[in-house]
């Protein structure tokens, strides 16, 4: 698939992409996410996946407002954040473990819930135990998620944990107290607003 890119706010535009690891038994559909967000004169890509060769609008975009962060929510995220940091010198943010698979090159800063980067964005807590960091962008008004949330279908929902009523469900709805505006997730329908979100954690978690 070609790349889409969608502007979403001053300062906020995400674009999707097929991920080339895709395959019909993955549990997930073939586009994901990746967000780029210019906030406290930072310009901050979140798990990004560059496109292929031939599909040179994402890349366009970036090389006029140049990247300079690159953060991994994520530990199966890694993508193209070696790529980033390759092409533009941005500087590397992430968790402190990965997957034995999907180790990056790059040695990235840490960040862990309640962490600050650059730029006045900030790292939450998801509840699910998973080593994922969601992310808070206050100019937009909008948190980004790896996959605590996701919306096959277009429909928002938890994906599940074995701790979801324990864990998720309450550090879920403490992100509540955060003025925010949207979400926006990797997989599935990609934005939602507050009321979808606060349905989401009413529904049954997808599995």
């Amino acid at each position: 698939m070609q790349a889409e890119i969608r502007a979403l706010a001053p300062g906020l535009w995400i674009w999707r992409v097929e991920h080339p690891d895709w395959s019909p038994d993955a549990g997930w559909e073939p586009a994901v996410t990746s967000t780029c967000v210019e906030s406290g004169g930072e310009v901050a890509v979140l798990d990004a996946l560059l496109p292929p060769d031939g599909a040179e609008a994402v890349r366009e975009r970036l090389d006029a407002r140049p990247p300079t962060l690159a953060v991994v929510l994520k530990p199966d995220h890694v993508r193209s954040v070696d790529e980033v940091v390759r092409r533009y010198g941005a500087r590397a943010y992430g968790p402190s473990l990965f997957w034995p698979h999907d180790v990056p090159e790059t040695a990235l800063e840490p960040i862990e819930p309640g962490s600050r980067l650059p730029g006045g964005l900030e790292a939450l807590y998801d509840g699910r135990g998973r080593n994922e960091t969601p992310l808070w962008l206050p100019e937009q008004r909008t948190i980004v998620f790896a996959d605590a949330l996701t919306a096959p279908g277009g429909e928002l929902r938890v994906w599940a944990t074995p701790w979801h009523e324990e864990r998720a469900l309450p550090a879920l709805r403490a992100l509540l107290e955060l003025p925010f505006e949207r979400v926006i997730v990797a997989h599935g329908e990609p934005v939602h607003d507050r009321a979808a979100y606060e349905r989401a954690l009413e529904l049954e978690p997808f599995a």
